[in-house]
């Protein structure tokens, strides 16, 4: 019996469908990709909304399919299983964003439903009544959760007054939302001006845009500037380091630790190294950081860290949820991880590991319809084409271990982190004074 592991298979080069553009008379920006193999279609549709009331957006999103002038919610319903479709919508605070798929054969009915949304969404007392207990319920319990509750005071803290430092609405403040509120923001809001439609499926580019010309080439009006002009976001404000912010979470028996630091945008001429950087660094499983936390000192069972793009900027963020009794010794490794990704960079082989997964992470992301159309969405917020993966990928293979050296150095050093750690204040308020002042939120 040959028990010898064979070696990797030679790289498989990515492949990426071309899409087609098109613009229509109202300014609706309209982009179609054909991706045969299964009788399918994926829409994905993105409206501007930088800073609308979160807490209006969210009940709009949810009671945006609660029926229009002509249909009723369960005409809807019957109108999008009859095609094998679905839709769904949500908000952030950079848009109002609208998701679904069908057979292809039914992408025409689909857009018919989307479209009469769009233009006649009534959002009538009952169902909004409905969908609002729905997600006051929902974040009444996220509320009570380490994860949110820590994230929501690490958004405060990194971006201030920037609409990205409330990137939640209380229970409170959608409890508030009166539905003349809704109507007002469908009202404003939901126009074709700066709004993008991406369509990924067995399509054919020339049908599906006279498809979408019927269904939403009525779309019309001029939002509430008057100018057809979205309201645009602002960049992020420079990240400022400062003292550690401990929020405390009395019998805590966990504490929730996290770690942001400054990240470049895709379009950075870095961004590639600062990709393989993190990933090194606690970006996948093989990551020095599980290695140490998880693997060599279990201290916590997922720690990670991230890179986060937004259309207004970009940062990176290393999550740790470890026991009590262990929060000053996880996060003096994890401060000391960062620094070593400077002062110990990856030799050949660590970042050929890096490298392989990054691209073959790629390739899965893009090897569905859904993927496809995702990428899609994700990369035009930030102006660019699905092409942009592929010169993606070509400047992950060039990254050299100088690279990450150089870009550890300028970006993972510890002391320009924000650091924020949810837990028992007093059991870790003493061992977390080691790093620094510790205030409070």
């Amino acid at each position: 019996m040959n028990n010898v592991v064979p070696g990797l298979a030679p790289e498989v080069p990515l492949t990426l469908p071309v899409p087609v553009e098109r613009t229509l008379p109202n300014g609706l920006r309209v982009l179609l990709t054909r991706r045969p193999g299964v009788p399918l279609a994926e829409v994905r549709l993105s409206i501007p909304a930088a800073h609308a009331d979160l807490a209006v957006a969210d009940l709009l999103t949810a009671a945006i399919f609660s029926g229009t002038e002509t249909a009723s919610m369960s005409e809807i319903a019957r109108r999008l299983q009859g095609v094998g479709g679905a839709l769904g919508a949500g908000a952030d605070p950079d848009r109002i964003a609208v998701s679904g798929n069908s057979l292809a054969t039914g992408l025409p009915e689909l857009l018919e439903v989307l479209g009469d949304l769009l233009k006649a969404a009534e959002y009538p007392d009952g169902p909004l009544e409905v969908e609002r207990s729905r997600i006051i319920d929902g974040l009444s319990v996220a509320e009570q959760q380490p994860d949110f509750q820590v994230g929501r005071v690490l958004d405060a803290r990194l971006w201030g007054d920037h609409p990205y430092g409330h990137q939640q609405p209380t229970a409170d403040e959608v409890a508030a939302v009166e539905r003349a509120a809704v109507l007002a923001l469908h009202a404003a809001r939901l126009h074709p001006a700066g709004a993008r439609l991406i369509i990924v499926g067995d399509i054919d580019p020339d049908a599906t845009a006279a498809a979408v010309e019927k269904a939403l080439g009525d779309w019309n009006g001029m939002g509430e500037s008057g100018t057809g002009e979205p309201r645009r976001m602002e960049p992020l404000p420079d990240m400022a380091p400062g003292p550690l912010v401990l929020v405390d979470r009395a019998g805590s028996v966990q504490s929730a630790i996290r770690v942001a630091y400054p990240a470049v945008a895709r379009t950075h001429p870095d961004n590639a190294a600062q990709h393989l950087a993190n990933l090194i660094f606690g970006g996948y499983f093989s990551s020095r950081l599980v290695m140490n936390l998880r693997e060599t000192k279990g201290y916590g069972y997922s720690p990670r860290s991230r890179v986060d793009h937004a259309p207004a900027g970009s940062l990176q963020l290393a999550a740790v949820d470890v026991a009590t009794e262990v929060t000053g010794p996880a996060l003096a490794e994890v401060r000391a991880e960062l620094r070593g990704m400077a002062d110990n960079p990856p030799d050949a082989e660590e970042l050929d590991l890096a490298r392989r997964y990054a691209l073959g992470s790629v390739k899965l992301a893009t090897a569905t319809q859904s993927g496809v159309a995702n990428y899609m969405s994700v990369l035009a917020a930030s102006g660019l084409p699905l092409s942009w993966l592929t010169e993606h990928s070509e400047r992950l293979r060039e990254v050299t271990p100088a690279d990450i050296r150089r870009v550890a150095a300028e970006r993972l050093d510890p002391d320009r982190a924000v650091t924020v750690v949810l837990g028992d204040g007093a059991e870790i308020r003493e061992p977390l004074a080691a790093f620094g002042e510790v205030v409070a939120p």
